[in-house]
């Protein structure tokens, strides 16, 4: 499994997953996060995410095919 580093930038608390999967080159577009995320290919943390506006902090996981990102 591949893994990449999202990194807040400084005074940001939070990155919202589509845009998250993005940034990270996972998807291409944001239409794709937006259909990957409700399709329930999208792991948030261990379980299913089908909120594509959900806010990710420090720490969390998220996991589509074969990458696993984690938040800075």
């Amino acid at each position: 499994m591949k893994k990449e580093k999202i990194t807040l930038e400084p005074g940001e608390e939070f990155i919202r997953l589509d845009n998250a999967l993005k940034l990270s080159g996972c998807t291409e577009t944001g239409g794709q996060a937006k259909i990957a995320i409700q399709s329930g290919k999208v792991l948030l943390n261990g379980e299913v995410c089908l909120m594509r506006g959900k806010k990710l902090h420090h720490g969390d996981r998220v996991q589509f095919d074969d990458t696993c990102l984690e938040v800075y």
